[in-house]
């Protein structure tokens, strides 16, 4: 198994390009399930949760081509995605197993052919997210719901019908699942408490080109009139919000300074807003984000994580690692998962001073880090580690870097042209 070994404490200079986003990718590919048309999706990263979503929506019957000129490891750019006809309505428990987001395949294929059979998903150990909100939705519409030997079973014999879904708490996968059921869906369809991230956007808008009627984008309520049928579209993922905001903390630790290049800070404004507290400067440049340590050495500053809006769950393990330089002591809150704090005691062996008290984590800076081996325990806390290694005094290996191969996207390479010194060792 692949480890990545980091030499620390070299400052970070130079353009970073910032990819498609993953969370944003995954919903989209399945919403080629919608249409017997082609969908072609632009500015699409090259990871290991695109492949293994690739080869589910070939097993239902999508014919998926890149379009770029085949990217040296199989995909990545442009695709096309074309579903004829829905040749199988089972995704596997082989396949859903790696990925949460493959329950996003259920809403599509349940609209179009009035049945779906999904195992129930795996992916990160980070907490529970229930998929049973996925099915209440779902039946708000019409379905007929089963769970059986670890599938979910989902029928619309005369297919599925506007109804009101209010979600009891936020939830991306979700309202992205129900939304594409809905734009299919025989009447109108309202959705309350719709999660309101740019990802969520990203999909109305595709589905939007695709023919969907969809009002309410960027508000927590959408308001679906089903159609019978949507045609293709070409559409671009927008940029990847969890990337950028990880290589703004890369540049602010190891005391470099970063241009990334292809995307905005409206993006992750909430981030930015917590990055200039501790003495991070944020630019908008004509190429992107302009990112550097402000006069001064870096502040310990509370935050706790929330839906969007909100500071993202998704960058709590990477500003844990860039608190845990800062002078001075913060408190970092996790309300959305309550298994996020794994990245804590590998940190901790890297010299970090952190004591979690339940949903909350109390780190106080130490003067530097040191390197040591450690084991990812999932995605967002694998490039926390990293981060780690980048200002950390000596070597660091860590381990089990296959979490970083799905949301990361030429991780090494992107760092190795700005100075670091990490590679990939077998």
């Amino acid at each position: 198994m692949d480890q990545i070994r980091i030499r620390g404490g070299k400052p970070l200079t130079g353009d970073i390009p910032i990819g498609g986003a993953k969370n944003a990718a995954l919903p989209l590919m399945a919403a080629s399930l919608l249409t017997d048309e082609t969908l072609r999706l632009t500015n699409l990263p090259y990871l290991a949760d695109i492949l293994t979503m690739a080869n589910l929506l070939t097993e239902l019957g999508t014919d998926v081509k890149p379009d770029n000129g085949i990217h040296e490891r199989g995909m990545g750019g442009t695709v096309d995605l074309t579903t004829k006809s829905i040749s199988e309505t089972t995704a596997p428990y082989d396949l859903v197993r790696k990925m949460r987001a493959s329950v996003l395949v259920l809403g599509p294929t349940l609209a179009r052919e009035g049945h779906a059979r999904v195992s129930l998903p795996g992916g990160c150990a980070i907490g529970t997210r229930p998929v049973d909100l996925h099915l209440k939705a779902l039946q708000q519409l019409g379905a007929e719901i089963e769970l059986a030997e670890g599938y979910v079973d989902a029928h619309a014999k005369n297919g599925l019908k506007g109804g009101h879904v209010v979600f009891p708490m936020v939830t991306v996968g979700g309202t992205e699942n129900i939304l594409m059921a809905a734009a299919l869906a025989d009447g109108e369809s309202v959705i309350s408490n719709a999660a309101r991230e740019p990802e969520i956007g990203d999909l109305a808008r595709c589905l939007q080109a695709m023919g969907a009627k969809i009002e309410g984008v960027g508000t927590d309520t959408l308001t679906v009139q089903g159609v019978k049928k949507l045609h293709g579209a070409e559409h671009s993922v927008l940029p990847d919000r969890i990337e950028t905001g990880t290589y703004a903390v890369a540049a602010a630790i190891t005391g470099g300074e970063l241009t990334l290049t292809g995307t905005s800070s409206n993006l992750i404004q909430s981030a930015i807003e917590v990055l200039t507290s501790a003495g991070v400067e944020v630019t908008e440049t004509g190429r992107g984000l302009h990112i550097s340590r402000a006069n001064g050495a870096l502040r310990g500053v509370d935050l706790m994580t929330e839906p969007y809006p909100g500071f993202p769950t998704d960058m709590q393990a990477q500003f844990m690692a860039l608190m845990a330089v800062s002078g001075g002591a913060s408190m970092i809150t996790e309300t959305i998962f309550e298994n996020r704090f794994m990245h804590v005691p590998e940190l901790c062996r890297m010299g970090a001073d952190i004591n979690v008290h339940g949903a909350s984590a109390i780190v106080r800076g130490v003067e530097a880090l040191s390197g040591a081996p450690v084991m990812a325990t999932d995605l967002r806390a694998s490039v926390s580690l990293v981060l780690a290694g980048l200002a950390a005094k000596g070597e660091t290996m860590v381990n089990r870097v296959y979490h970083l191969d799905r949301g990361y996207e030429r991780l090494e390479e992107k760092l190795n042209a700005c100075g670091a010194d990490i590679e990939r060792v077998a």
